[in-house]
């Protein structure tokens, strides 16, 4: 059906009255897959953002950019939250040590998503730095993330 071609192409010259016939249809062509393309779009999006990209009724390329541009404010948003939670998460008497050392290696690979990385070395120190006292002998040591999460489990059993 190639309704995607108004994503793909760029947009064809309008027709004139000199257009030939092959210009017609090209033109034509682009101009039903962006309808469709647009019509698609913002059936599909939520209506918190809708009203936010209405003025970009004309061109899904447009849609699409405008579409980017908000979840560009949202990604940084959500960079600064991971970083607070990250920053300021300890472990309590009732976690446990493997699931703690998880849930910040789940958010170092959030934030890295997000283009803010956290070296795999960094990550280890702010771990073993986070943990109670009975982990220090572990500070002197270089480990990777899964052998400081198998020494410290080894560790919480004991």
């Amino acid at each position: 059906m190639d309704i995607d071609y108004a994503i793909r192409k760029d947009e064809p010259p309008v027709i004139t009255v000199t257009s030939i016939q092959d210009a017609i249809s090209l033109y034509e062509k682009w101009e039903r897959s962006n309808r469709l393309s647009v019509m698609f779009i913002k059936t599909k999006i939520c209506a918190s953002i809708r009203s936010s990209v209405d003025k970009h009724t004309n061109n899904v390329k447009e849609l699409i950019k405008a579409i980017d541009e908000q979840f560009a404010t949202f990604d940084k948003a959500l960079a600064s939250t991971l970083i607070m939670q990250f920053s300021s998460m300890r472990i309590t008497e009732t976690n446990r040590v493997r699931d703690y050392i998880m849930r910040m290696s789940d958010m170092a690979a959030q934030l890295k998503d997000l283009e803010v990385t956290i070296s795999d070395s960094f990550l280890v120190h702010f771990i073993l730095y986070t943990l109670p006292n009975q982990y220090d002998p572990f500070i002197v040591s270089r480990w990777s993330i899964n052998e400081l999460m198998s020494m410290c489990v080894q560790e919480e059993g004991r």
